[in-house]
């Protein structure tokens, strides 16, 4: 994979180039803030970008606004959220049209550097990775503003319930007697369906996995 990285804490941000390129991935660009992000899209092209939330000048919101330009701009590039906070505002957008080719992943419930590299692969690929944390925060934004509940079939439901207990897509596609390809349809379909108006970002702890999908429904 050929990944540009958009964090602007110095130590995760080399953490990460170590980690991939020790894993044979080639790392175009490392930058630390949104403007920059965008640029070395345009001049590398890479496969995938993993976007931290919190960037300068504020250290609010400006990655996660990055990353959904990034998507506007360059449709084919995947885009993989990597923070420690779960913002439900800009995630939607993030997932409106289309959840193929991004993730959001927690930094402090990956585990596993195999997971990580595992869900950035999936993403490159134009899958879907999602923490079971972001999906429950979803959820209860999206219900909170008293719309999903409308907008989603019953087996949509069932899907993401499971999901966000945190279920691989086999585990779901055995409790509900469907096949995997199934449950990746329904996520996709119910992504697009997320009204979440909450503008908070909340910190979440630790788990020690998270739950992946793909085109393919591996």
């Amino acid at each position: 994979m050929r990944i540009v990285i958009a964090e602007d804490a110095a130590v995760m941000r080399e953490g990460l180039v170590r980690v991939l390129e020790d894993r044979g991935h080639e790392v175009v660009a490392a930058v630390a803030d949104g403007d920059a992000l965008l640029q070395a899209v345009t001049d590398h092209h890479p496969d995938v970008a993993v976007v931290d939330i919190r960037m300068p000048p504020t250290h609010t919101d400006e990655g996660l606004r990055a990353a959904i330009a990034l998507r506007r701009q360059h449709p084919d590039v995947g885009v993989l959220v990597f923070s420690q906070y779960v913002e439900t505002r800009y995630a939607t957008q993030l997932l409106a049209k289309s959840s193929a080719g991004v993730g959001y992943l927690l930094k402090d419930r990956v585990a596993d550097v195999g997971d990580f590299v595992a869900a950035l692969k999936r993403v490159a690929a134009g899958g879907t990775a999602l923490d079971p944390e972001v999906v429950t925060q979803l959820l209860g934004a999206s219900r909170q503003a008293a719309a999903l509940d409308a907008s989603l079939t019953r087996r949509e439901s069932e899907v993401l319930e499971l999901m966000a207990e945190g279920r691989s897509n086999a585990a779901i596609a055995d409790a509900l007697i469907i096949g995997e390809g199934a449950v990746e349809k329904h996520v996709a379909t119910s992504s697009q369906n997320w009204v979440c108006r909450s503008p908070r970002a909340t910190t979440v702890g630790s788990w020690p996995f998270c739950a992946t999908w793909s085109r393919d429904g591996s």
